[in-house]
């Protein structure tokens, strides 16, 4: 991956809807040179798919909380994957270093709904105990931006 590709990713993060044309604009290539990067990129794994950002609570989704998992014995991850991937509510998992096994990030529409899905997760025979903490507030939530000089960075 060389700096146009840097370039062009950063351009697709900020703003996946460009033309290949803009882009092209932007990064000093024709618009075909463009989609064959962004194309060669996408085979090889490096651009997984185009989505759209969605602000949750225009969803009904206001309430935000983090659940770390500790799970008995040597539960593997990919149990615990399987099992919280059922809960639509858990937006991401991951494990994690520490005491805990795993931390969850989940949205849900209220309070008394994350206590829902964390009584949920509590019920997996491998969960031993749960420990959440609510979003109070989001002071940053920006996606990875790759610079026109190849670093990246928060945007």
């Amino acid at each position: 991956m060389d700096r146009l590709d840097r370039d062009i990713i950063g351009a697709l993060v900020e703003d996946a809807r460009s033309t290949y044309a803009e882009i092209g604009h932007r990064v000093g290539l024709s618009a075909s040179a463009v989609k064959r990067r962004v194309d060669r990129l996408r085979e090889a794994g490096a651009i997984t798919g185009f989505t759209a950002r969605v602000e949750p609570a225009a969803l009904g989704w206001t309430t935000e909380a983090y659940v770390e998992l500790f799970c008995a014995g040597k539960t593997s991850p990919s149990e615990i994957g399987v099992a919280v991937a059922r809960l639509p509510e858990v937006v991401s998992a991951c494990t994690i270093t520490g005491e805990a096994d795993a931390l969850l990030h989940i949205r849900a529409t209220d309070v008394r709904h994350v206590e829902q899905v964390i009584e949920r997760i509590a019920s997996e025979p491998f969960v031993v105990r749960t420990k959440s903490s609510i979003v109070l507030s989001r002071l940053i939530d920006t996606p990875l931006v790759t610079s026109r000089n190849g670093s990246t960075f928060v945007a």
